[in-house]
């Protein structure tokens, strides 16, 4: 596939640059290192900071915003960033409130996040985290759920960014977010895998007229290649397996985000929308909270995740209506 890039060493900086010059009126960018913020931050709240590898946008610099997130750390393609630079964010960004970070459960991820906070301890700050785990496939050979942080991760932002804003304090934000991320469950299905990319080498191959279910927001292999079906089997397929994941009692009101991995026009990813939408109703579902585009991708993966998130207290509701300026939440 034709890619629009130049040296693929430097698309971290150029791509930062690209999406700080666009939208200059609410971000500030750390010339030569990862570290997107808000333009102004707040002194009468916590902090939220996420972030990750380039190659997800508009995730994750795409959700600094009022009601959302105050910085972003960006790694390169599919490559957290170092922990140095974490802790330079937490630095900058401090304001006396405390900094929550939210990090996705992936194991190098982990390793720079929690490093970086350890560091910040030290350092006398107050940092806490929350790690998120709403990928529910499985390895490949056996039945030991994935629990990889995916699209969910988008829902954890929005809602803990808004009851930021709300001031609640460190420890509530903690709280929260250990209440909500189980509640999310996210499954993902390929058309065809992404391109590779600078060192980033294709993990595995589709035939023309095959999908793969479960696949990672990093081009990882799935559980189940199959023959490709229509819109409407892949809906009952992840409906199905995500209704699983939950004790029926819990399925009364839930929130669902439909996300493209990057390359899947809206016209198809409107047409799942429905197909979902109809299956929800046959079981009694009430989805008080929908939202259907890009908006953790892997690069330009052909393919859809849905994620599905059972809302327990009304106020979860609230912080998803909160509105934002964060330029990726469409």
């Amino acid at each position: 596939m034709k890619q629009l890039i130049n040296s693929s060493g430097h698309m971290r900086q150029q791509l930062l640059a690209g999406l700080t010059y666009t939208y200059n009126d609410r971000l500030d960018w750390q010339v030569g290192t990862g570290i997107v913020t808000k333009k102004k931050i707040a002194e009468n709240k916590v902090v939220l900071i996420s972030g990750g590898g380039c190659g997800h946008e508009p995730a994750h610099v795409g959700y600094i915003g009022e009601n959302m997130l105050d910085c972003a750390v960006m790694g390169a393609i599919f490559e957290p960033p170092a922990a140095s630079e974490i802790l330079q964010a937490i630095e900058k960004t401090y304001n006396g409130q405390g900094t929550l970070l939210i990090i996705k459960n992936f194991e190098k991820d982990l390793a720079s996040f929690l490093e970086a906070e350890h560091l910040a301890k030290a350092k006398g700050l107050f940092v806490s985290h929350v790690i998120v785990d709403d990928d529910c496939s499985i390895e490949s050979g056996t039945f030991e759920k994935r629990r990889r942080g995916v699209a969910g991760t988008v829902f954890v932002h929005k809602i803990l960014g808004a009851a930021a804003a709300q001031g609640h304090s460190l420890n509530e934000l903690h709280t929260l977010g250990e209440q909500l991320i189980p509640r999310i469950k996210t499954l993902g299905v390929a058309f065809s895998p992404a391109s590779p990319i600078g060192i980033i080498p294709q993990q595995y191959q589709l035939a023309e007229d095959e999908m793969y279910f479960g696949i990672g927001i990093h081009g990882e292999p799935g559980y189940r290649i199959e023959t490709m079906r229509s819109s409407e089997r892949i809906a009952i397929e992840l409906v199905n397996k995500l209704k699983q994941q939950y004790e029926k009692a819990d399925l009364t009101q839930a929130a669902i985000l439909i996300n493209g991995l990057g390359s899947t026009p809206l016209l198809e990813l409107g047409i799942f929308m429905n197909d979902v939408q109809q299956l929800l109703d046959i079981e009694d579902i009430n989805v008080v909270y929908k939202r259907m585009g890009n908006f953790l991708t892997a690069y330009n993966t052909n393919g859809l995740s849905l994620t599905l998130l059972t809302i327990k207290e009304e106020k979860w509701l609230t912080y998803l209506n909160t509105p934002t300026d964060a330029f990726g939440w469409k």
